[in-house]
């Protein structure tokens, strides 16, 4: 596979910007709340190390068949970092897949910021090789079904690992 690199994507409101180990500072206070971790488990990561985390997913998957792409979400008018998004892309088949990942920190949850920059996300991917996108949400975590079905993704009968997975096809 060739490798995808992850690019800065624009939005109305976003930027999303390829994550660098220089965003562990402030990504380490906007990822805070405990709360965050409820449907996802972990718990938050210290700036030290948030920064070791972003140079190993910097660094790429080992696997040279997967290519692991992350950004920050900006928003422009306040200037700050709100949040992540990501994508790992490997083959399923004859197709890419993309399996996409949101999380905004509390205190921007509920003002868009999670679809708008999944939107974004999913219409950059449909640019690339890409042919189908799925996400894997918790069945009780409703914000990311919102987010997910915003973005075209719709449920399926599948279950990976406690979550249900979400699919979207991408036409060419």
């Amino acid at each position: 596979m060739s490798t995808i690199a992850a690019q800065a994507i624009s939005t109305r409101r976003l930027d999303l910007l390829p994550l660098h180990v220089e965003h562990a500072e402030e990504m380490a206070g906007v990822l805070s709340d405990p709360a965050l971790y409820a449907f996802i488990g972990g718990a938050p990561d210290t700036p030290q190390a948030l920064r070791s985390r972003y140079q190993r997913m910097i660094a790429g998957s080992p696997d040279p068949a997967v290519s692991w792409l992350n950004w920050v979400i900006r928003l422009r008018d306040e200037g700050c970092l709100t949040g992540t998004v990501q994508a790992t892309i490997r083959h399923s088949g004859h197709d890419l897949l993309a399996e996409i990942a949101w999380v905004t920190g509390t205190p921007w949850q509920g003002r868009g910021i999670a679809t708008e920059a999944a939107r974004g996300l999913v219409d950059w991917l449909s640019r690339q090789p890409v042919q189908t996108v799925v996400a894997h949400i918790h069945p009780a975590h409703q914000a990311s079904a919102a987010v997910a079905t915003a973005a075209g993704l719709t449920p399926t009968d599948e279950w990976h690992e406690g979550e249900i997975r979400w699919h979207r096809s991408i036409r060419r």
